[in-house]
């Protein structure tokens, strides 16, 4: 025989009962959730760079953004967009949020990599390019789910 406590349904604030992606609200909170994310990202380019390099030099293969621009660039939004991800979903926004955030990461490629190959943008300038590209879409696709980032 059951308790009423065991039928009973387990209470639960009102605070509780919101997704974890709506910690906050207002522009101090969106701001709060935007630098977080980019301290996930570079967490995710220093740590998770590491291990990829680390494990592609011990196959003997060195990744050089000089002789290697594509495939640097690609790995840098791939260890960044890996980071973020972690920390989105830890605070519980859903995949598509996720794969939208995470697009604004490779996005920059696009229009980069053409540049780079007709001789427009040069190996050494992808890299910050890439990271000046990225910050403002990060912010584009915050805007676009406002209510969801907090503000």
């Amino acid at each position: 025989m059951q308790t009423p406590s065991e039928t009973a349904a387990p209470r639960t604030s009102p605070a509780a009962a919101r997704p974890a992606a709506h910690h906050g609200h207002g522009w101090w909170h969106f701001a709060r959730h935007y630098v977080e994310m980019v301290v996930a990202m570079v967490a995710g380019m220093l740590v998770l760079g590491a291990v990829v390099r680390g494990g592609l030099s011990l196959a003997g293969f060195e990744l050089s953004a000089a002789r290697h621009p594509e495939l640097a660039s690609l790995e840098m939004a791939f260890t960044m967009s890996a980071g973020m991800a972690l920390w989105m979903r830890r605070r519980g926004h859903g995949p598509r949020s996720t794969a939208e955030m995470c697009g604004a990461m490779f996005a920059p490629a696009a229009v980069l990599f053409p540049l780079l190959w007709l001789g427009a943008v040069t190996p050494d300038s992808l890299t910050v390019l890439e990271h000046l590209a990225m910050l403002p879409l990060m912010l584009l696709v915050m805007l676009r789910r406002r209510a969801e980032y907090g503000a």
